[in-house]
């Protein structure tokens, strides 16, 4: 923050501040010459005012909650660039991977600086983070079987997956169930810890450009056709000549590629919807979901639990 900016905000903090002194002080002076007790010169309705005080221990409250005020500014960063007479800083003020915010703390102690946030993390790391290398030691196979470990598992699952997934896993459209037995990358612990820890990118393509709309629909007839849906047998006899183009990923009987996340199309289960009209959508338009890449913001340890309880919820 320039030193400009850093300047206004503190004047216009402590003016606030002394604004509200004046107010207060203002309100405690009787200024409608009429003693305290007696009845005020004006009625409404009948009822006639006393001039009454504010009350006593609401006027107390009031001063101590203007003190703490100032000795908080004092002692605390809230001022522009002051830091606070106990130097400390509520965080790194930036979003850093887990090494750039380890070395970040490390520079902050060096510099003699207390950092709120870093002392959190440190107490975490010391406290948890033994549990946690002990639990990553342990194959996923066996964690998935733990009533402990899955309860970590779930813990983490609800704070960093369930926005997406949903909080009983079962996700959304766009987002895959992981209860079930249907993956896109693969349903076995070493894939499924990899999607948490590098993330995955969907690429579907658009064919809008390619076929025409009664292609489209010809092809989506098609497909539906793979799971046994009852279509059209003459637009599906149609559409199966250009899903040719599709096999390159789905495969030519549409059960889908592990390795290129491409779904398999024969299990009536679909990420986006499987009606004809939002096939067709997805044809036309393609898809793009994105799995975040979770390693630089919870570590490969609390991911390998993670992983455990995900594997475990599709073995049920």
């Amino acid at each position: 923050m320039s030193s400009f900016w850093s300047a206004w905000i503190i004047v216009l903090t402590l003016a606030f501040l002394v604004g509200i002194i004046w107010l207060l002080r203002w309100n405690m002076s009787n200024y409608t010459h009429i003693k305290e007790g007696e009845l005020m010169d004006h009625e409404f309705d009948g009822i006639v005012e006393i001039n009454n005080p504010l009350p006593r221990w609401w006027m107390i409250l009031f001063w101590i909650t203007i003190v703490w005020g100032f000795v908080y500014l004092a002692l605390f960063p809230g001022l522009g660039n002051f830091a606070g007479l106990l130097g400390w800083t509520s965080s790194n003020q930036e979003v850093l991977s887990l090494e750039e915010s380890r070395a970040a703390t490390k520079a902050n102690r060096e510099a003699g600086l207390i950092v709120q946030y870093d002392r959190e993390v440190d107490y975490a790391d010391e406290t948890y983070g033994p549990i946690f290398a002990a639990l990553s030691a342990r194959p996923i196979e066996e964690l998935a079987q733990d009533e402990e470990a899955t309860e970590i598992g779930q813990r983490l699952f609800l704070q960093n997956c369930a926005q997406c997934h949903g909080s009983n896993a079962m996700g959304g459209k766009g987002f895959p169930n992981l209860t079930d037995n249907d993956w896109l990358y693969g349903g076995s612990p070493d894939a499924i810890k990899h999607s948490l820890i590098a993330g995955r990118r969907g690429a579907m393509p658009a064919y809008a450009g390619q076929f025409s709309d009664k292609q489209i629909t010809e092809l989506a007839n098609y497909v539906l056709s793979l799971s046994g849906r009852k279509v059209d047998p003459e637009l599906a006899a149609a559409g199966k000549a250009n899903f040719v183009i599709c096999s390159a990923c789905h495969g030519q009987d549409g059960k889908g590629n592990y390795a290129l996340g491409a779904p398999n199309l024969t299990d009536n289960i679909w990420l986006y919807g499987g009606s004809q009209e939002t096939i067709e959508e997805t044809l036309r338009h393609g898809r793009n979901g994105v799995m975040p890449a979770w390693k630089d913001i919870l570590g490969e340890d609390k991911i390998h639990v993670i992983s455990a309880y995900v594997y475990g919820l599709s073995q049920d």
